[in-house]
């Protein structure tokens, strides 16, 4: 079957037209599906990064990363922002490949659709002209033939009553006109034969020659738009399958981080990070108050008033109340070091930056607890800080060994240490290395640089080495300390075992003797020492170390005015900062009443001394914060 529209569909220009006007419409209608598909990847990509970044941690917190179940989740997440750009990618190849080129195409076959129908108009309108001229010299030549022949009629009558002369004269002029009427019928026959051969030409050219040319474009036209469409749903399965494997990687990589998940490993893992170390309270031993009836009154009332004392004393340490703040309150201040004796005129037992006398002392942890209760935002974070800092001060600082720690916190805690300090000591030796290099270069080549200007740098580099390494050695002393106590406790704790079981204890053989020898694993507390009763100072160190966990993550404060160190001070204590005489540092906290004023030096050391030490210059800006904060 023939497939021309020129020659098939000659006499069907409308219908054409409507087709391909409809065809066009088909093409817009699928540019914006593909358009309205790509805006709901863009959606569905934003909405799963949203609810990635929603689920992330915030930080890489390092009692979460420890456990496979986390770090499946975190995976899962991470492939889940994969996800997400695969989609946008997906949505902007829709965009650009598809979307855009179909536009484009759109805008130029309706121009080409256009010019060919026009084209088409034109022939049309041109047949069409040439069929009323030929329908016009028809009725001419059809009315002259009429008239010639009515005109010869009436000549022919009139020749027949021709008698009189008049007569004759009539006869004479009909002829006349009849011989008139049939030259003009003559010619209009003429032109109708020739506006009759003009039409059967147009005519033949236009369905012959005309309309196939300009259906065959149409047709053209419409075969591309068809192809075009096929292309772009290609493309868009296309595109849809470029992203199809990194989908199904990352399917994969979520399968993968689902079957890494090991709970026994997890919880071997809570065991290692919340084992003490301890060993468990042993049996309560059986104390005879039987023995007691039977001895003298005085003996009875002495053995009775220390076994009672000795039962108060003694409290399991797993069953101290750890209260943070209302114990500490009513221990004793540690007041600073009173300054030097000076030899400058005047003296400084005056001066505003002397110590408070006995007769002005305050209870500086009862006021900043009111300011706390009392005071704005920003006033309060700076009576948490002083809160801290005046109960750092009662309590002194923690033990530099850790041993204020369970055993096996204790060696984790000293092993962290020493690996940070290994870290450290390797930088400081690269950057030895790296100046000894310069100034080696330096003196091979003098014009690129003095060598000795080196010096005092390599001298630093040096000096914090030999701090460094021996910090490491002490830690790792600390550090094989611990370890050989964990050892001890694990052998105590297998052989006491072994005794415990093997032991039948009677009411009736406990004495007071048994009750004053007990094991050492039973007197000890958890900061490692074996003591009579150290309840209360694990108590003491426990709520010093809470306090100040509470306050790790403190942004750093502005400076509010400097100071000029009047006298040299070692601090050593935790928070104290160490300053020789005349030294400028910047002032970040004035003090609140117990003696001691928080600095800073070189936006990195920061810590307290002594306010009788220093002469302090506040801004004036600050002067007015410091007062309205007093205020609140």
């Amino acid at each position: 079957m023939s497939c021309n529209w020129g020659t098939e569909l000659w006499d069907q220009f409308d219908n054409l037209e409507k087709h391909t006007s409809w065809g066009i419409d088909f093409l817009e209608r699928y540019t914006k599906f593909v358009k309205e598909r790509a805006d709901i990847e863009l959606s569905y990509a934003k909405q799963i990064r949203s609810l990635s970044k929603k689920y992330h941690p915030k930080r890489n917190r390092e009692d979460e990363s420890r456990y496979t179940w986390f770090v499946a989740f975190a995976a899962t997440l991470q492939q889940l922002n994969e996800l997400a750009i695969q989609r946008e990618d997906l949505a902007e190849n829709l965009n650009a490949q598809i979307v855009c080129e179909l536009t484009r195409y759109t805008q130029e076959l309706k121009t080409e659709r256009k010019s060919h129908f026009q084209d088409g108009r034109r022939a049309q309108q041109h047949i069409e002209s040439s069929w009323k001229q030929l329908e016009s010299s028809k009725r001419r030549f059809e009315r002259d033939c009429k008239e010639a022949e009515r005109a010869q009629h009436v000549s022919d009558k009139i020749d027949l009553d021709n008698k009189t002369d008049g007569e004759k004269r009539c006869s004479l002029k009909a002829r006349q006109t009849a011989q008139q009427k049939q030259q003009a019928a003559e010619e209009s026959r003429k032109d109708y034969v020739t506006s009759l051969n003009q039409f059967n030409q147009d005519q033949h050219q236009h369905y012959h020659t005309l309309v196939p040319v300009i259906y065959q474009r149409i047709q053209d036209m419409e075969e591309r738009r068809i192809e075009r469409i096929g292309e772009a749903m290609r493309s868009l399965a296309e595109a849809e399958r470029k992203v199809l494997p990194v989908v199904s990687r990352c399917l994969d990589a979520m399968m993968e981080a689902a079957e890494s998940i090991q709970p026994r490993k997890d919880t071997r893992q809570v065991v290692e990070v919340y084992k003490s170390g301890f060993d468990p309270p042993g049996d309560v031993e059986f104390e005879d108050y039987s023995a007691t009836m039977r001895r003298s009154i005085s003996e009875s009332s002495y053995l009775d008033n220390r076994t009672e004392e000795r039962r108060q004393s003694r409290k399991l340490w797993p069953f101290i109340r750890k209260t943070k703040l209302l114990t500490l309150l009513s221990s004793p201040r540690q007041p600073p070091p009173p300054p030097p004796t000076s030899p400058s005129p005047g003296g400084m037992a005056n001066s505003p930056q002397s110590p408070p006398t006995a007769t002005a002392t305050r209870e500086p942890i009862t006021q900043r607890l009111n300011d706390l209760m009392t005071s704005g935002y920003r006033t309060r974070k700076q009576c948490l800080r002083s809160l801290k800092r005046g109960l750092s001060l009662k309590l002194g600082s923690s033990p530099a060994d850790c041993s204020h720690l369970p055993p096996e916190q204790r060696r984790k805690k000293l092993q962290g240490r020493i690996n940070n300090i290994n870290q450290e000591i390797q930088r400081e030796r690269e950057q030895r290395d790296a100046l000894l290099k310069m100034r080696e270069v330096y003196e091979r080549s003098p014009q690129m640089g003095d060598a000795s200007s080196l010096e005092p740098r390599l001298d630093e580099v040096k000096q914090n080495l030999q701090r460094l390494e021996e910090e490491l050695r002490r830690n790792q002393v600390w550090l094989s300390e611990a370890d050989s106590r964990l050892s001890d406790h694990s052998t105590r704790r297998q052989s006491g075992g072994c005794g415990l079981n093997s032991q039948a204890t009677t009411p009736g053989s406990t004495s007071l003797k048994q009750l004053d020898n007990r094991s050492p694993a039973s007197r000890e507390s958890p900061d490692g020492s074996y003591t009579e009763d150290h309840s209360a100072e694990l108590h003491f160190k426990s709520r010093s170390s809470e306090f100040d966990d509470d306050f790790d993550d403190e942004e750093p404060l502005p400076s509010i005015g400097t100071c000029k160190s009047l006298y040299p001070f070692q601090g050593q204590n935790e928070g104290t900062l160490s300053m020789l005489e005349g030294e400028l540092l910047s002032v970040v906290e004035e003090d609140k009443g117990d003696g001691w004023t928080r600095v800073r030096r070189n936006l990195e050391e920061e810590g307290y001394v002594p306010t009788s030490y220093i002469k302090v210059f506040l801004d004036s800006s600050a002067k007015g914060f410091v007062q309205n904060s007093r205020l609140v």
